[in-house]
C-alpha cells in the first residue's frame, strides 16, 4: 500500500481519478488520504489462516510460514482479488490499471477486461523473489483462466513495470525484456507528530521496529535488551500486534510507542534496526540511514543480504541473533562511516519523481 501512495498522490494532483482498491484494513487510510477507495481482497492474515486450514489447523504457526505464504501469495490471494475485482472493472472502466507485483489477481482481472495494465514493484527483482512453489501454484489459476504469462516474469504478467529500486542495485539484466519505468521511492507516513525530544535531542537516535506482521514480544525484548546498553537514545515502534505495556521496565534511554511516523522519523534516526521489509529497506535508503536487519520471513533474508554485500548495513539472522550481537554490531554502525548509504541515498534522490512518471502511465493508457 505505502509504496504506492507516492504515484497515486502524484496522478491525483495532475487532474486524474483514483479508484484504490484495497483490503478492508486499508480501507480507512485510502479514504483518509482523500481518494475514493472500494474493498476487494482480503486481509494477508485472513488468506495465512484459510492456507493453515488447507493444512489442518486455522492458526498461524511460524513454522509453516513458508508454505502458507505459497498457498496464500500463490492461490487464495490472486483468486479473490480477480474474483472481487472483475465486476468493479465492468462497472467503472478504468483506462489503466496499477497493481502491486505480489498482487496480480488485480492484473489478471484487468488482462480478462482488456485493460492495459502496470506492474508496480517493491524492492530488486530477480528469480529469486518469488519462490519456485509459489509459482507453480500461480500458473495453476492463470492456466485454469487460458492465460499465459511470460516465462520468469509471471506475478509481473509481463507488463510494464514500474522500478522503485537503484539501478546500482537492481537486476537490470533480469528486467532487460521488459518496459522498466523508473520511478523515485519516496517513504510515506501517514500524519503524526513525532515526539518533541526526538528532534532536540543530543545523542544517536536508533530507530527500532519489527513492522506490522512479524513483531512479537520474544524479539523485541531481545533487541530491545542489546540496544538499551548504547550511548544512544532508542525509539521503538512496537506495531499492532505488541501492546507496549507488554515490555515493562524498559531502560530510560528506551523509549516505546505503538506507531510512529516512519518515514518522517528516519529523516532524523542515525541507525534503523528493524526486520527487513522491503518497505523499510528501501525508505531507509532513501534517508540515507544505515541499517542493522533481522530477518524473520518472507523477503525479508534476500533484504538483508543485499543490505550487507552493499555496504549500506550489516544481519544478524537465526541464531546469530542475540542481545550481545545486537549490542555490538549496532555499536559498530554507529560508529563507522557507510560511504555506500550516502552513494545510494544520492542515486535514489536522482530518479524520477512521481510527478515525471505519471505522463508515461497516461501514454501506456493509451
Amino acid at each position: 500500500m505505502y509504496p504506492l501512495l507516492p504515484l497515486a498522490n502524484a496522478a491525483r494532483e495532475q487532474g486524474h481519478e483514483v479508484l484504490y482498491a484495497v483490503d478492508r484494513e486499508f480501507l480507512e487510510l485510502a479514504r483518509n488520504q482523500g481518494f475514493t477507495a472500494i474493498e476487494a481482497g482480503m486481509p494477508i492474515w485472513e488468506a495465512f489462516n484459510q492456507a493453515n486450514a488447507k493444512h489442518g489447523t486455522a492458526e498461524f504457526k511460524r513454522e509453516m510460514l513458508r508454505q502458507t505464504a505459497v498457498d496464500a501469495f500463490g492461490s487464495i490471494l490472486p483468486r479473490k482479488f480477480a474474483q472481487d475485482l472483475t465486476p468493479v472493472l465492468e462497472r467503472e472502466k478504468p483506462d489503466l490499471v496499477v497493481f502491486e507485483l505480489i498482487n496480480p489477481g488485480a492484473g489478471i482481472a484487468a488482462m480478462q477486461a482488456g485493460i492495459p495494465v502496470v506492474c508496480h514493484g517493491f524492492g530488486k527483482m530477480d528469480e529469486t523473489l518469488v519462490p519456485e512453489a509459489m509459482q507453480d501454484r500461480f500458473l495453476e489459476y492463470v492456466n485454469e483462466l487460458g492465460i499465459s504469462v511470460p516465462n520468469g516474469h509471471h506475478y509481473g504478467l509481463g507488463s510494464p513495470y514500474i522500478d522503485v529500486f537503484p539501478p546500482s542495485m537492481q537486476d537490470l539484466d533480469y528486467l532487460s525484456d521488459v518496459h522498466r519505468i523508473p520511478l523515485r521511492p519516496v517513504p510515506f507516513a501517514e500524519p503524526g507528530e513525532l515526539p518533541g525530544w526526538v528532534i532536540e535531542r543530543a545523542k544517536p537516535l536508533v530507530y527500532l521496529t519489527f513492522g506490522t506482521a512479524f513483531a512479537n514480544q520474544e524479539v523485541l525484548e531481545k533487541a530491545i535488551a542489546g540496544l538499551s546498553g548504547l550511548d544512544a537514545d532508542v525509539l521503538v515502534a512496537t506495531g499492532p500486534l505488541v501492546e507496549p505495556s507488554a515490555l515493562p521496565d524498559v531502560p530510560d534511554n528506551v523509549h516505546v510507542l505503538p506507531w510512529v511516523p516512519q518515514a518522517d522519523l528516519l529523516a532524523h534516526a542515525d541507525l534503523a534496526v528493524h526486520h527487513g521489509g522491503a518497505g523499510t529497506t528501501v525508505a531507509a535508503m532513501a534517508r540515507g540511514v544505515p541499517q542493522l536487519i533481522l530477518p524473520q520471513g518472507a523477503d525479508q533474508f534476500r533484504n538483508a543480504e543485499l543490505v550487507e554485500n552493499s555496504g549500506l548495513g550489516a544481519r544478524l539472522v537465526g541464531e546469530q541473533f542475540t542481545a550481545d550481537a545486537t549490542a555490538e554490531l549496532t555499536a559498530k554502525l554507529l560508529r563507522d562511516s557507510h560511504p555506500a548509504v550516502a552513494k545510494v541515498a544520492a542515486e535514489i534522490a536522482a530518479m524520477p519523481a512521481p510527478d515525471e512518471v505519471v505522463p508515461a502511465l497516461v501514454e501506456l493508457a493509451g
